[in-house]
C-alpha cells in the first residue's frame, strides 16, 4: 500500500518500518553536482541527474516518498525561479516521474530559497530594516500569497503528488487550495507546515538551502517555541483552509506538541527531524561520542511514540537499512 493512498485513506502508517519514512533532498542546476553541506555530514546538494540516482536508491529501500528543495542559481526580490515553469524544482520533479516509478513526490513550497533577502514572503518596497512587531510591518501578504500558490501550481503541473506550504504565511494554505482548486488540481493534497516553530535548529538547512534571511528574522511568522496554544490554532485554521496533513517542526524539541496535535485533530501528522537534530547527531557520531544507529533509531521510536503518522528526516535511507535489518 503505498504512502498517498494510506494518506486519502487517513490512515496511520505503519509504526516502525520505513512505510512512514520521508527522505528531503537539495536540488541544483547543473550535471553532475554533488555538493557537500559541511554542516550535515553526509547531505548534499545534487543536480538532477545525480538526484534521480538517489531517489531511485531510496525507492529501493522502501522509502515511499521524497520532499525536494530548490537551491536556484539566480535569486531576486520576487522570487521569480520558484513558480518558473523551467525552475528547478519543476524540472527535477519532471525527471523523477519520469525516471522513478512509484514514489510520492513532495514539493516544499516556500519563497525563501529563491529571494535575494532570504525571507519567505515579499518584503514592501518602503521596509528600511527598522524593528518589526508584526508580518505585515514588512511583508507584503497579498503578494506572497498570490507567489505562493503561483509556485505550487507550478509544481503540480510539472508532475508533484503533493505540496508542502512552509512559509508560515496567514491564509497560505487557502490560497494554494483554491489555486489548485481553480486548476484542475482538486484532489492534490497538502500538507501544510503548520505548527513550524522559529527554531535554533534550522541553522544547517540555511546553509544547504541558502535561505538564511539577511536582515531581521523570521519571529513575526514562525512560531514562539513556547507558546502551544497558538500552535494548536494555526493547526486548526490549515485544516479549516483545506490542510490534508499537518506537520510539527522540528520533532524533538517538540514531542509535546506533536502529542497535543495528534489528540486534539483527525488528521495525518507529520514531524520533520529537522537539519540541527541530524547535525547534533552526527557530530557526536563522527567524534565517537554516540552510537549513531542506536540513537537515530531511538529518535525514530520516540517521534512515533509521540503521535506522528509520518517523519521527514535526512537520516531516512539510512533507518530504511537498519529498520530492514531488524526485520
Amino acid at each position: 500500500m503505498t504512502l498517498s493512498f494510506r494518506l486519502r485513506k487517513n490512515k496511520m502508517l505503519s509504526d516502525f518500518t520505513q512505510d512512514s519514512l520521508v527522505m528531503p533532498y537539495f536540488v541544483v542546476e547543473g550535471k553532475g553536482v554533488r555538493n557537500p553541506v559541511n554542516s550535515m555530514p553526509g547531505v548534499h546538494q545534487l543536480s538532477i541527474d545525480l538526484l534521480v540516482k538517489e531517489v531511485a536508491a531510496a525507492k529501493r529501500l522502501g522509502i515511499p516518498a521524497v520532499l525536494l528543495f530548490g537551491v536556484p542559481s539566480k535569486k531576486d526580490l520576487l522570487a521569480t525561479a520558484a513558480y518558473r515553469d523551467d525552475g528547478i524544482v519543476q524540472k527535477a520533479v519532471r525527471a523523477i516521474k519520469k525516471s522513478v516509478k512509484g514514489i510520492l513526490v513532495i514539493t516544499d513550497v516556500c519563497l525563501c530559497e529563491y529571494t535575494s533577502h532570504g525571507h519567505c514572503g515579499v518584503v514592501k518596497p518602503k521596509y528600511k530594516g527598522a524593528k518589526v512587531k508584526c508580518l505585515t510591518d514588512f511583508i507584503d501578504l497579498k503578494q506572497t500569497l498570490a507567489l505562493l500558490a503561483r509556485t505550487a501550481f507550478s509544481h503540480a503541473k510539472a508532475g508533484a503528488d503533493m505540496v508542502a506550504p512552509s512559509a508560515m504565511m496567514p491564509l497560505q494554505v487557502e490560497a494554494i487550495r483554491s489555486m489548485l482548486d481553480m486548476n484542475g488540481f482538486k484532489d492534490l493534497p497538502i500538507m501544510s507546515y503548520s505548527a513550524k516553530f522559529a527554531s535554533a535548529f534550522y541553522g544547517p538547512f540555511r546553509d544547504a538551502a541558502g535561505s538564511a534571511p539577511q536582515f531581521a528574522d523570521r519571529r513575526t511568522y514562525q512560531l514562539d517555541p513556547a507558546d502551544a496554544p497558538a500552535a494548536l490554532a494555526v493547526v486548526d485554521a490549515d485544516i479549516a483552509q483545506g490542510a490534508d496533513i499537518v506537520m510539527v517542526k522540528p520533532a524533538l524539541p517538540y514531542l509535546d506538541i506533536i502529542r497535543q496535535v495528534k489528540d486534539s485533530f483527525n488528521v495525518p501528522l507529520a514531524a520533520y527531524n529537522v537539519s540541527g537534530e541530524y547535525a547534533l547527531v552526527k557530530a557526536a557520531a563522527l567524534n565517537g561520542w554516540v552510537d549513531e544507529k542506536k540513537i537515530v533509531l531511538e529518535t525514530y521510536s520516540a517521534i512515533k511514540r509521540a503521535g506522528a503518522g509520518i517523519v521527514i528526516s535526512y537520516h531516512a535511507c539510512d533507518l530504511a537499512r537498519w529498520l530492514k535489518e531488524k526485520n
